[in-house]
Order: C-alpha cells, then structure tokens, then sequence
C-alpha cells in the first residue's frame, strides 16, 4: 500500500513474488519487441527488476510518486545491476506534467483501485501523451466487471480499502473502458489472473 515500509530501505510487497512470473506469461505477448517499457506506479520496484530481467531487450523506466517508494525502486535496482532499467523517477498519474516524453508501452500494476479516480483519469491522458498510434497500455489489478460475480474476496478487499480511503476502492471495467476512450485509446484484451486479478490490454488510436 501507497505509505507502507520503512522510509530508507527496500520494501518487500508479498504479492509481487506470487504475481510476477504470470504476469510476465502474457507481457510476452503484449509487450513491443524493443522500445522503453514506462511504468507507472512501480511501487517497491521489485516487479521493474524482475521484467528487466525477463525483457533484456527492453529498456525498463520505474516510476512512483512517493519519495519512499523511489528508495526502494533505486535500491533493487542497484542490487540488480541491469543495463536496461534506469533510475526511476517521480510520476504523479494524475498530473498533466510528467518527466518523461516518450514510450514505446506503458505498464500499471496495481494502482487504479489504490489511488484517486483522477489518477485513473490522468493515467490515461499521459499514455495518450506518450505513445503513439498502436502502442500498448497494460493494466493489472482486480476489477469488477458488469455480468461477471465478484469473488467475494475481492469485495471484502474493496471493503477494505473504502474503509482506509474512500477515494480508492476497486474499478467497474466499464467505466474504465470508457475513461481509456475518451482519452483516445481502443480495449484490445482481457486476460484473467490468479488470484481474481485481471489484465486489460489498451491499444493508442
């Protein structure tokens, strides 16, 4: 969670060692072949280290907006000591300004129910930003889908997370669907995860 660990060392989310190889399956799939890989919201920073080392012909750029988390995003990178992810750096989702200016695939694990629904918004408009016609979008994440039951794990975790902020909370994919049109992207795919999780596939229009 956004705040969680210690301030000065790396942070260790258990749920990355569970998720990463899965969501590594489907980012073969997904992903460009060369290019920079943004990511948004890179957390502790042990999901960049791992898929820069999964995608060495990718050049791997971490980011999050909290001072702490990017403690820990340069801390496995330092201790990683790969060639092809570079410092990270400080992206806010929901600003209009971001410090970087182009991408070949942006990815976002795990922040559209974590975060404010502008952060949603804003993510949108900053791929729109940097990716050109073509060029993927990924998120990763539970969501509620229409037609479609939600575990009941997922709905005592939504449960949870209203109650610690009542801006977070898990995402309709309708409404996220339509967010990602408005802001000029096409929904390409939808792969389920373990754990109740899904990743949704945005194309650039």
């Amino acid at each position: 969670m956004p705040g969680d660990g210690a301030p000065d060392s790396k942070r260790h989310a258990p749920a990355t060692l569970r998720n990463r190889d899965a969501i590594v399956v489907v980012l073969r799939d997904w992903l460009p072949a060369t290019g920079s890989v943004l990511e948004v919201a890179s957390g502790s920073g042990e999901h960049a280290v791992h898929f820069a080392a999964a995608f060495p012909h990718l050049d791997w750029q971490p980011s999050d907006p909290d001072p702490a988390g990017m403690i820990s995003i340069a801390a496995y990178r330092a201790e990683a000591g790969l060639a092809n992810i570079a410092p990270p750096v400080a992206v806010d989702a929901a600003s209009d300004v971001w410090p970087v200016d182009r991408a070949e695939a942006i990815l976002c694990i795990n922040m559209v129910h974590i975060s404010p629904w502008e952060a949603t918004l804003g993510l949108f408009a900053g791929a729109a930003r940097l990716l050109a016609p073509g060029a993927p979008l990924i998120l990763y994440g539970p969501y509620v889908e229409p037609d479609v039951p939600t575990a009941e794990s997922n709905l005592a975790f939504d449960a949870s997370l209203r109650s610690r902020d009542g801006a977070w909370g898990l995402r309709d994919t309708s409404a996220v669907k339509a967010a990602a049109a408005n802001a000029g992207f096409v929904f390409a795919e939808r792969r389920p995860m373990p754990a109740n999780n899904l990743m949704l596939l945005f194309r650039r229009t």
